[in-house]
């Protein structure tokens, strides 16, 4: 199918991609990657009076990696990020959650921050930025504001950019010391969205016992689905911990709904697998140890 009729920008500065949005206001589309808009346009799925296309405004592909985080810009491709030694040092989860988006050429193109604004409850970036506390930058001729990923993901599909706002930037926090993180997933076929999936990270005390646990679920609800299990996991080494218990504390939080792929029993089984692999690995990752 052809995409419906629409005005198509291309702006060359931020200022001007910010004019055009305001003039565009809830009939505008931001279009970075694309690998989620195009589809959607092909199958008339959404149909924007205006597109913008931002691919020509500098300083928006920028990853800043330091020892508070990463701020990854709105053109930063997902392979970019996914090589970056510097991103991969101050956050892992971060390596660990793109090797699962989709396959090399749709990461080639596709943007980080884009996934973020997509909002897809199955995509593994929302459930990264959310189990990390992370923001969202979002800029128009307003100004500019920091929103919270508690705040961001409103619904599936839907965030908290308003009409004429442009993410200009996404941050992803560094854990503290003796952290680690990792992110299972299951899907039908490599590359398709997930089933289920996990992301999970874990810090210890001076002792090597488990004094934080979080986890964040995909495909189990509207938005990610982030809990707090360092009850169920702490203060013990991950070597004792009763891992059935975390399991079924996980699989109560979830309230995931049937579809052709995967009824709603399944998705709440599987995650709770998926939990404990994540958590187990996580605690290895902050071991030092080889998951």
């Amino acid at each position: 199918m052809k995409p419906p009729p629409f005005d198509y920008r291309r702006p060359a500065t931020l200022g001007e991609a910010l004019d055009v949005l305001a003039e565009a206001g809830p009939g505008g589309k931001v279009l970075a990657g694309g690998q989620s808009l195009i589809p959607l346009l092909n199958m008339r799925l959404a149909a924007p009076a205006r597109v913008v296309d931002v691919n020509r405004v500098p300083g928006l592909d920028g990853i800043e990696a330091g020892p508070s985080g990463v701020r990854v810009g709105a053109l930063a491709r997902h392979a970019a990020v996914e090589r970056s030694p510097g991103a991969a040092a101050a956050q892992p989860l971060l390596r660990q959650a793109l090797r699962l988006v989709a396959h090399p050429v749709i990461r080639n193109r596709g943007t980080v921050v884009g996934s973020l604004v997509h909002a897809d409850p199955a995509a593994e970036m929302p459930a990264v930025l959310a189990l990390l506390g992370g923001s969202v930058r979002l800029a128009s001729l307003g100004g500019e504001r920091e929103v919270p990923a508690a705040e961001f993901f409103t619904g599936p599909m839907e965030s908290a950019a308003r009409p004429g706002e442009l993410a200009v930037s996404a941050f992803f926090p560094a854990l503290p010391a003796r952290s680690g993180t990792a992110f299972h997933e299951v899907a039908r076929r490599h590359g398709d969205y997930a089933v289920a999936g996990v992301a999970a990270a874990i810090t210890l005390d001076d002792d090597l016992r488990i004094s934080a646990a979080r986890v964040a679920c995909v495909s189990v609800g509207p938005v990610p689905v982030v809990a707090d299990v360092t009850a169920a996991c702490g203060p013990r080494p991950a070597a004792s911990v009763d891992w059935d218990a975390v399991a079924a504390a996980v699989r109560d939080l979830v309230e995931p709904e049937g579809d052709i792929h995967a009824t709603a029993d399944y998705r709440r089984h599987l995650t709770g697998v998926l939990a404990v692999r994540a958590l187990r690995d996580a605690a290895s990752a902050a071991h030092g140890e080889e998951s």
